[in-house]
């Protein structure tokens, strides 16, 4: 699975707004906090908020805030709401592939990435990676032997 720059950029600024416990933060300042162009991260908290993830305000006082507890608001939440379904194949939802002969049976294996990617992205969230305290499942996954080498 590859991790949109888009998708990268939403969690790290939500994960700013986290931490602000529902005080506006300006645009401004979550891409310096974060180090991300401040112009490609407007567009972002763009969608962030016409998906009710994230709350604005204009003005001198203005800024961006969750529109909910950062406990309710899964990684899985801001993905989608910037690139849309987490896997499919060519386009299309996994189970909406058909392949003939020998690749018949590949669906399968695309539907259970799926559900693997769902179960690790939804059952994680914002305040969560703030804490740094995470989910048994995320805990062993990440602790398996490889699991941090690129491949």
């Amino acid at each position: 699975m590859r991790i949109s720059t888009k998708a990268d950029y939403a969690i790290r600024a939500a994960l700013v707004l986290v931490t602000t416990e529902g005080d506006p933060v300006s645009c401004a300042e979550i891409a310096r906090r974060q180090g991300m162009p401040e112009k490609y991260l407007e567009g972002i908290l763009g969608q962030l908020r016409r998906a009710g993830l994230v709350r604005s305000q204009r003005g001198v006082d203005g800024g961006y805030w969750l529109s909910r507890p950062g406990r309710t608001i899964s990684l899985a939440d801001v993905i989608r709401s910037v690139d849309g379904p987490l896997a499919t194949v060519h386009g299309l939802p996994a189970q909406d592939v058909g392949y003939a002969g020998e690749a018949a049976h590949l669906p399968q294996v695309w539907v259970a990435l799926r559900s693997s990617i769902r179960h690790v992205l939804e059952g994680v969230t914002l305040t969560d990676v703030v804490s740094g305290r995470f989910p048994g499942t995320v805990d062993e996954l990440s602790a398996l032997p490889g699991a941090w080498e690129s491949r």
